[in-house]
């Protein structure tokens, strides 16, 4: 089968073995409509954690070929899922850390979504995958997983009524963590660099957004919005300068959710979170029940994704790759 494998940061289209059910025991194969590329894909890449040889993606869509399972789930069933399954029982799962959980980071489909097929687990099949309506096109229904990892964060963070809270960086993940911020009942503002994205965020239901070329313009305005600061500020931009940001838009006693990467050193200084008494967490991955809650949200109509991808055959996934990494689009949708 076709498939975008990894080789020296860069995506080579070759042949690989298509995944045998009998192989793996009870699951199913699904053949792989299209599938979102992910920023995390791309930081696997530049830090070396994705070795040549892999084949990266997991956003999703496609349909049931092949099934032997316990499940409700048939052949020609088109669905969505995660790629990892907590197991429910041990102190991370209990704690509700399902992200942190041992056997979550053990598990994945096989390969990857950028190949023509994966196998998934009867353990996904009874956690993570979700039958898609007909009411939600391909590329929306990709938008499952992380759509559900925003969810989580915003879970996480605890937010109040009346709360006033601010994303800062106005990518898709930006744009999917103001709409789940939203739609959890608060107000939400934005900031990013980018003239373009700061716009775009207001067709997102956006109360406001600032372009922070100019930092101290752009915090007077947020001030005038905030007086004393942003209740929680969403850290979703992978740049060391968004943490001194963050720092400056939360009021005392705020919350900082860490929902991004970044190189260098910079970091939050221990009298900043001391004598402020802010509260700094992080969120990485969601749960069966963050999903759940995605397709829910998908479905309702309360999350909108529509214009957020730009749709690349397989065979154009580096012009992918490298059109999302120069800015020049925020999301690309890989067809297969």
């Amino acid at each position: 089968m076709k498939a975008a494998v990894l080789e020296n940061n860069k995506f080579v289209i070759m042949d690989i073995p298509k995944p045998i059910l009998d192989e793996y025991g009870k699951g199913a194969i699904i053949k792989v409509i299209g599938c979102g590329l992910c920023g995390s894909d791309i930081v696997k890449m530049r830090t070396g954690k994705a070795k040549n040889g892999s084949v990266l993606g997991h956003e999703v869509i496609g349909e049931i070929v092949e099934i032997d399972s316990n499940t409700m789930f048939q052949a020609g069933d088109r669905v969505a899922l995660g790629h990892h399954v907590p197991c429910f029982n041990c102190q991370y799962c209990w704690g509700q850390s399902y992200s942190m959980c041992r056997h979550f980071k053990e598990t994945n489909i096989i390969p990857g979504g950028f190949a023509e097929y994966i196998y998934v687990s009867e353990e996904h099949l009874q956690n993570t995958v979700f039958n898609v309506n007909f009411g939600l096109s391909d590329i929306e229904a990709s938008f499952l997983e992380p759509l559900a990892c925003c969810i989580r964060a915003v879970k996480r963070a605890n937010i109040r009524d009346n709360t006033k809270t601010l994303i800062i960086g106005l990518g898709s993940v930006g744009i999917l963590m103001g709409q789940a911020v939203k739609a959890f009942g608060n107000e939400v503002y934005g900031c990013d660099l980018i003239s373009e994205r700061v716009l775009f965020s207001e067709n997102y239901g956006f109360t406001k957004s600032y372009t922070t070329t100019d930092t101290a313009k752009a915090l007077g305005e947020m001030y005038n919005a905030a007086p004393n600061g942003f209740d929680v500020v969403f850290l979703t931009a992978g740049a060391s300068a968004a943490v001194n940001l963050s720092l400056k838009a939360v009021r005392d006693g705020g919350t900082v959710v860490v929902f991004s990467s970044i190189t260098g050193d910079n970091a939050f200084k221990n009298n900043d979170i001391y004598y402020r008494e802010l509260n700094i967490l992080g969120s990485y991955s969601p749960s069966p029940m963050d999903l759940e809650d995605s397709m829910q949200l998908l479905e309702k109509n309360r999350v909108k994704v529509n214009g957020i991808s730009e749709i690349y055959s397989i065979n154009d996934i580096n012009n992918a790759l490298k059109d999302t990494t120069s800015n020049k689009i925020m999301k690309a949708y890989i067809k297969l």
